[in-house]
């Protein structure tokens, strides 16, 4: 007999599970406390306000679907959000859909572009779900590993190199899950001045992170530079500025034959997303930049604090300035980052996850999110030190 796995597909089994999944499960599992600092879940609880609105659109009996596209007022807000932030204005009815997290944006996309064969590039280290997505429609991915020596930055020279006369569409994030990596305003126009050579490419902009950013105070993207606005997906959300992981709510903008795909995607397989949670989102995008900055301060203040204990234990790591992630290195400690992060949980019950869950350039690094309480923090980089110590006396 066999286990079953000759029954699915192909494509699904070529797929490996998570490895930030199964870091947070081994962390659950253990007896004791644990500190986990793998998932990327802001540990601070929703806003009241937001919340608050959410809790009354139910006293006010708005428990029925949606339009697929989302709630007018939802998407209204969605979109003033990024006139106030980015300075590019969008259609709230031909060109925003309302998405469940920014994950399902992902897969709308890749779904409504990618034909069997079609080659996507991605830039690693990256969100675990950039190449499964591409896979799951049949799509080949192209990576591009970055290099800490130019922090993590996509190069040009890199993008002109990746690209075929197979290439539909690319994948930047940025900040970056898992680095922290930061492209700046004149860092994307050297993207630009390449992309604009490939009319047909379509760019797809994961900015789930677009508000931590300890550098500058507006976020900077692509969709901001005229000649690639009409070409450029944004993906984007409120589970990580707003804190909202939990209400899986999050939009995607972009040209409307595009958007209008990925709703067609939508109608069939989500049917539209969760009420109360756009109700909740019509606060947060209109009224919640001061609980951003509040966040974000808080953030900046942690990342200092580890940066310091990695420095203490002796592990050299990138300066992120976005998102929640710190990237060090283990080079040279005689360990893949597998056994690194299985025998740092096991033996000191701190749970973070290997760099290689990213793209094998990630190899060699571990991932460590400081979405964690300032305690959690202090604590963890001591056991980290008292571990990086014992490995290098073995």
């Amino acid at each position: 007999m066999t286990d079953g796995t000759s029954k699915l597909s192909e494509v699904v089994n070529k797929v490996p599970p998570s490895a930030i999944r199964r870091f947070f499960d081994l962390a659950n599992e253990m007896k004791g406390h644990v500190i986990s600092l793998s998932i990327g879940e802001p540990d601070f609880v929703t806003p009241w306000s937001i919340r608050e609105a959410g809790i009354n659109s139910l006293r006010e009996g708005y428990t029925h679907y949606s339009p697929n596209s989302g709630y007018m007022e939802a998407r209204e807000a969605i979109c003033s959000y990024i006139q106030r932030r980015y300075g590019v204005s969008y259609s709230s009815k031909e060109e925003c859909l309302i998405t469940v997290g920014g994950s399902e944006g992902l897969d709308l996309v890749a779904r409504a572009l990618i034909n069997p064969g079609d080659e996507v590039v991605i830039v690693e280290p990256c969100f675990v779900a950039y190449k499964a997505t591409v896979m799951f429609a049949h799509g080949v991915p192209v990576v591009i590993s970055t290099k800490e020596e130019n922090d993590y930055k996509l190069m040009p020279e890199e993008l002109e190199a990746a690209i075929t006369d197979k290439t539909k569409y690319i994948i930047l994030g940025y900040p970056s899950n898992p680095t922290g990596a930061v492209m700046t305003y004149d860092d994307l126009k050297k993207i630009k001045d390449v992309l604009v050579k490939y009319p047909d490419i379509t760019i797809i902009s994961d900015e789930l992170y677009c508000e931590l950013n300890y550098l500058d105070s507006k976020p900077s993207s692509l969709i901001q530079f005229p000649e690639l606005r009409d070409r450029t997906v944004m993906i984007n959300g409120f589970s990580k500025s707003y804190a909202m992981t939990g209400f899986r709510i999050g939009y995607s903008v972009g040209p409307k034959s595009i958007i209008a795909a990925m709703t067609k995607i939508h109608q069939y397989c989500i049917m539209s997303a969760p009420s109360t949670a756009q109700f909740a989102v019509i606060e947060a995008a209109s009224n919640g930049d001061s609980c951003i900055e509040e966040m974000r301060n808080e953030y900046n203040h942690r990342r200092r604090v580890l940066l310091k204990g990695l420095s203490d234990a002796g592990l050299k790591c990138f300066t992120p300035y976005g998102a929640f992630y710190a990237f060090p290195s283990i080079e040279g400690l005689g360990i893949q980052s597998d056994e690194f992060c299985e025998r740092f949980l096991l033996e000191k019950k701190v749970a973070i996850v290997p760099g290689k869950a990213f793209g094998e350039c990630g190899e060699g690094h571990v991932r460590i999110s400081y979405a964690a309480s300032i305690d959690d923090i202090k604590d963890a980089v001591v056991r980290l030190k008292e571990f990086v110590e014992e490995l290098k006396n073995a």
